[in-house]
């Protein structure tokens, strides 16, 4: 039996290729010298550090099930993400350290779960508690990271990648950082009013990342000096931003673009459980949720944001409009940057698991059809 293949234009290179694999892994990656279908285009699946629930199912909620977690990891890679990073917001220290157990439980009873979820974001509670900056993290449980917590962390995330949100302003932040960064960790800024001379303490101490910058700061900031103008100037920082047209407005997006190292721009969903699913309420941990038409998850009859409803493969092309550029740079900034920053794989060669997308994109830009592939195998809807 020969083995499977799969021939189109790199997304990247623009080369036409010639992809193998056997049993889940790629076994040759060739450069064709004839034309492939011009339509047609491989790029490794997406990486999405940030997804706090998926396709009805909230990752917050301590019933959550082995088949609940299968169900959105499944949706995920439908939508073209084939890892991501399973975040767990602000809560309760023994509830959110339960969580986590649970979790990794759950993870370790799948395959599929094991390859999918890529890591584990810790997005609380070390957070600021002032108003507009903590966001819809509830700041009644929100803690300094002591050296027996963040050990705690590493205790429990194991020989797993963990990506720690910490506002550096809190007690202890920067050598909470110091040593979360010698324990493996990837330290990302955020939910932070902290000043320009902290916020560089905290890179010197070992961070290098600043959380959906744009949002969990209030509507309304000082036009001579806020979080925005100091991150902008702060060197050293890997950025996330939502590219959903919403918790970033166009022009704003555009401008963090202009303003910081274009290789230091990474998109992320936030993504919560109303992603992949239908209009209606959702939870988010102890809080319930509206998502309208416009897609836009808010408070039931505020206007405040909580999370998105943005599923990675749309975040591509909202991404690509917003900016004016190729749908292949956009890619790129939602799957190799932030697998580059991580240190972790993320290149179509020989010995990698097959997972990937089949993509068919008009000349225009326009996304006509996705085929995601894992470990060699199409992925299509349940039942």
């Amino acid at each position: 039996m020969n083995p499977p293949e799969i021939v189109a234009r790199h997304f990247s290179s623009r080369q036409n290729l010639r992809l193998k694999w056997w049993d889940g892994v790629l076994t040759r990656v060739d450069v064709l010298h004839e034309r492939t279908p011009p339509e047609y285009w491989i790029a490794p699946g997406l990486l999405d550090l940030q997804v706090n629930g998926f396709a009805g199912v909230d990752f917050q909620a301590d019933t959550l099930t082995l088949e609940d977690l299968l169900r959105a990891t499944h949706a995920l890679r439908l939508a073209g993400c084939s890892r991501y990073f399973l975040t767990l917001m602000t809560d309760d220290w023994s509830r959110l350290t339960s969580r986590l157990r649970h979790l990794r439980a759950l993870r370790a009873q799948a395959p599929d779960l094991q390859t999918a979820i890529a890591g584990w974001h810790l997005e609380g509670p070390f957070l600021s508690a002032e108003p507009g900056f903590h966001g819809a993290h509830d700041p009644a449980h929100m803690l300094d990271p002591t050296p027996d917590r963040i050990q705690e962390l590493r205790a429990l995330t194991g020989p797993d990648p963990w990506l720690l949100v910490i506002a550096p302003e809190r007690t202890g932040a920067l050598e909470a950082i110091a040593l979360a960064v010698s324990l493996g960790a990837k330290v990302s800024l955020g939910h932070t009013n902290a000043s320009a001379a902290v916020l560089r303490a905290a890179v010197d101490a070992g961070a290098t990342g600043f959380t959906h910058l744009g949002n969990a700061c209030p509507q309304q900031l000082d036009r001579h000096d806020n979080i925005l103008w100091r991150v902008f100037e702060t060197a050293g920082l890997t950025v996330s931003l939502i590219p959903d047209q919403t918790h970033v407005s166009p022009t704003l997006f555009r401008l963090a673009h202009r303003l910081l190292p274009l290789e230091s721009l990474i998109y992320i969903s936030d993504a919560m459980a109303a992603a992949g699913a239908p209009p209606g309420r959702y939870t988010l941990g102890k809080l319930t949720l509206e998502v309208g038409p416009d897609r836009v998850v808010r408070y039931p009859g505020r206007s405040n944001f909580a999370g998105s409803a943005l599923r990675p493969i749309d975040g591509v092309f909202h991404a690509a409009a917003m900016l004016g550029i190729p749908w292949q740079t956009a890619w790129h900034r939602f799957s190799v940057a932030p697998a580059e920053w991580l240190g972790l794989p993320f290149a179509l060669v020989p010995g990698q698991r097959a997972d990937f997308c089949l993509l068919r994109v008009s000349p225009s830009g326009e996304l006509s059809e996705l085929r995601p592939f894992a470990a060699g195998r199409e992925l299509v809807e349940s039942g």
